[in-house]
């Protein structure tokens, strides 16, 4: 779909690659399915599904026993994003290193993606 030849459309931290495919095995999914949506007060939010049945139209990650499936619509926003896995004294969950993002709110939950112009500029 949308990528570089040779160049993986995510990656995954070794932390994050180890809670996914945790996950995986613990509900005996195929993977995890990441795209995004309308909705929060910057515009975009992130999306996870486990998955049971592949989408011969998604991108496909591989890394450690972990599967990362990327929905066609969101491949060109979430490409170059690196997925992290972090746990603190109050919280864990995935965190989103995405270079495509222009503006994010303040509590994190959503997202405001570069202009498609902007998208294959650098920096």
């Amino acid at each position: 779909m949308f990528g570089i030849p040779g160049k993986q459309a995510v990656s995954m931290t070794p932390a994050a690659a180890t809670q996914i495919a945790k996950l995986m095995a613990r509900d005996g999914s195929k993977g995890l399915r990441i795209g995004v949506k309308k909705g929060g007060c910057a515009g975009m939010e992130y999306t996870m599904d486990y998955v049971d049945k592949v989408d011969p139209n998604d991108e496909r990650v591989e890394q450690d026993g972990a599967v990362v499936m990327i929905a066609p619509m969101a491949q060109m926003f979430l490409f170059g994003t690196e997925i992290d896995y972090e746990v603190s004294l109050l919280e864990s969950g995935f965190r989103f290193r995405n270079p495509n993002v222009a503006d994010a709110c303040g509590c994190g939950e959503s997202v405001k993606f570069k202009d498609v112009t902007e998208l294959d500029q650098p920096g």
